[in-house]
């Protein structure tokens, strides 16, 4: 190896990855890597849905080479993700097939949990993972309505098992789909969790790379039963910026926190509304909220999403944001968001400082 490609390799491997949050050798990432004096090629393995994130990957890796002296090295290298499983809280068991299983929750109602839930799926799917999310919002079922399959029933071939639907590309299970839309549900925390269970236990997911599991709201006995009975390898909280909200959301955190689940970050709805007529930002619940609990409590703000109401149009006509309207701001916020928990979860596993990647050198 030159002098000058081995320096070149200390610059690669020094790229602090955005979403990931590590360098790419601390993140092991560079495995596939293949390097001459003057391109930097072969593939980058980040452990997160990458599908769209490639160009905007190779222009920041360049100008960040371009910085450590290499301003005409050209980046041709590919991403992958390799979606590794993580470890769950004790003692439950991973469910087959399904590697990672992410809880959506919030400490009070109204502030998007759902909506923050189907965006995140969906966008996990447009990077190129297998996804699935799990309504477990038993009182107030919303996914049917939002992913456009309301009024549809799963079907169970061997009477034992549900077969989920799908919609967008992920797969769905919904309370919803087995009882009458217009009754309310009626039962006890006891009934509620071993419905949730069961949903989750007699589905047959497939193989998938994680599966969202939109909670119900609140931080009562079902909130914490179902955390301790699903098998979750980290939860995201999903907040406005206002106080009220801020404070139910510190109750989320602190239960996650008793039954070991790790908290991936909070996310921040409704941070801001533009105002379509004259382009006005106003924080209409106040400002900055979710920046402060993040700091108090040491977890990751994973994104700030607007108040727009093509959001809540989008999601009341089945077709939420990310796969109805994917090159706006809006639906770029979740995207955003998306991948900056995929890379909080990828931390999890991926933590291999100090060791070293082999890195092919091709001579020209």
């Amino acid at each position: 190896m030159s002098d000058a490609v081995r320096t070149l390799h200390a610059a690669v491997e020094q790229y602090p990855e955005p979403y990931l949050r590590q360098t790419l050798l601390e993140a092991g990432a560079l495995g596939g890597l293949k390097l001459t004096e003057r391109e930097v090629g072969g593939s980058v393995d980040l452990g997160i849905p990458v599908l769209g994130y490639v160009d905007q990957f190779r222009s920041a890796l360049a100008a960040h080479l371009a910085s450590a002296g290499f301003p005409d090295v050209r980046v041709t290298a590919d991403l992958r993700s390799t979606i590794v499983p993580h470890s769950v809280q004790r003692p439950l068991k991973p469910l087959p097939g399904v590697s990672n299983i992410v809880a959506v929750a919030s400490g009070k109602g109204g502030v998007g949990k759902s909506t923050v839930a189907a965006n995140l799926a969906l966008a996990w799917a447009v990077g190129g993972a297998r996804v699935g999310i799990l309504d477990a919002d038993i009182y107030g079922p919303s996914q049917p309505l939002m992913l456009g399959l309301q009024g549809q029933k799963p079907s169970t071939p061997d009477g034992k098992h549900l077969l989920p639907l799908e919609a967008y590309g992920i797969k769905v299970m919904s309370i919803g789909f087995l009882v009458d839309a217009a009754q309310a549900v009626v039962w006890r925390g006891p009934m509620v969790t071993q419905a949730l269970t069961q949903l989750l236990s007699d589905t047959s997911w497939g193989e998938l790379d994680y599966l969202v599991v939109d909670m119900p709201p609140g931080t009562g006995d079902i909130q914490l039963t179902l955390a301790q009975r699903v098998p979750v390898s980290g939860a995201l909280i999903v907040t406005t910026p206002q106080d009220i909200a801020l404070a139910d959301a510190r109750k989320g955190l602190a239960m996650f926190e008793k039954v070991a689940v790790p908290v991936l970050g909070i996310v921040e709805n409704m941070s801001l509304h533009v105002c379509t007529q004259c382009g006005h930002v106003e924080h209409i619940f106040g400002e900055g909220g979710g920046a402060r609990m993040a700091a108090e409590t040491g977890v990751q703000l994973l994104g700030e999403l607007p108040l727009d109401s093509h959001v809540r149009e989008e999601a009341d006509g089945g077709a939420p944001s990310v796969v109805s309207a994917p090159s706006t701001p809006r639906a770029l916020a979740f995207v955003e968001m998306a991948r900056h928990a995929a890379g909080a979860l990828a931390r999890r596993g991926r933590d291999r400082r100090g060791s070293f990647p082999q890195i092919v050198v091709e001579e020209t």
